[in-house]
């Protein structure tokens, strides 16, 4: 089981702001912060840390559960409003299965972050 990833980033003031917009829809929200780095997660458990490093990170990729399909899309707009690029709009990916709606964004260090609902909705 997962308990937190950490990762790299170039500017920590930048790279917070972004995931602290992008994943406010998610109820994910800013733990703790300091000069070491910021830490995000829900309900008082960590699930993302973000570390400044003195080089650029290799972007890997991260996808966070949403509980419906509202919050992929407010996931999607927060994160292109916070400065993301679209890397796949909110939609049915039923290529991993029938119900797999996920919304992809580029996050400032390449990171490419996902929120996927994987319940069936109208």
């Amino acid at each position: 089981m997962l308990d937190h990833i950490d990762i790299g980033v170039t500017d920590l003031s930048s790279s917070s702001r972004f995931f602290e917009s992008a994943l406010a829809p998610l109820g994910i929200t800013v733990l703790t912060e300091g000069a070491h780095g910021t830490g995000f997660g829900a309900n008082g458990n960590s699930c993302l840390f973000l570390a400044p490093t003195g080089a650029t990170p290799t972007p890997f990729h991260i996808a966070f559960s949403a509980r419906s399909h509202a919050e992929v899309r407010a996931f999607y707009e927060a994160a292109m409003k916070a400065g993301g690029k679209d890397n796949g709009p909110p939609g049915l990916r039923t290529h991993y299965h029938p119900s797999y709606y996920a919304a992809f964004v580029i996050a400032p260090d390449g990171h490419n972050v996902e929120a996927v609902c994987h319940k069936a909705e109208a």
